[in-house]
């Protein structure tokens, strides 16, 4: 049993994990994406943040001067959309410049499409990162990183607002 441990302990991790596949730029960028989008890890995902909200409960803040969860929610829609469509160098969407029309512009009505925008939103980033060239991960990584970053700050932000109201429910991933 001793030597057993003794050659464990000599092998190059690579060796002990031969069915998992390298770790490379585009998985560490899919990653980001995806866990600030769908797929449960360290933190709840945007789609796990929302996720049955009535337009009405999207549309609360606290009296307080923080946001609801329906303009973070733009807020989110309306910078992946702006990244998604540099990234693929395309026209962005207009803006002013004034980051308060980010948030401003959130309409409860729209509560429902908002979600399934920033969902396939990130669902083309997605895709877009999977299907890139290494000449364009390189070039874009940081801009990705830091899209995850934005995301995951406020997802918390979405998170802290529900447990405010009283719609979140802890089995979802924070207590």
């Amino acid at each position: 049993m001793k030597s057993l441990l003794t050659l464990l302990l000599l092998l190059p991790l690579p060796a002990l994990a031969q069915n998992t596949p390298p770790v490379t730029l585009r998985s560490i960028l899919l990653e980001q994406l995806k866990t600030t989008h769908n797929a449960k890890d360290w933190f709840v995902p945007i789609n796990v943040a929302v996720e049955g909200l009535t337009p009405q409960q999207a549309n609360w803040n606290d009296g307080k001067g923080n946001h609801s969860v329906g303009q973070l929610t733009y807020h989110l829609l309306f910078w992946n959309r702006q990244q998604l469509a540099e990234l693929k160098g395309e026209p962005k969407p207009k803006f002013s410049g004034d980051n308060n029309e980010t948030f401003n512009h959130f309409d409860a009505q729209q509560w429902n499409d908002t979600v399934k925008q920033l969902d396939q939103v990130m669902t083309e980033l997605e895709q877009l990162v999977a299907s890139a060239d290494d000449q364009h991960l390189q070039a874009w990584a940081s801009s990705l990183a830091h899209i995850g970053a934005h995301n995951a700050y406020h997802v918390g932000q979405i998170v802290y607002v529900r447990k405010e109201q009283g719609s979140w429910d802890p089995e979802k991933g924070v207590k």
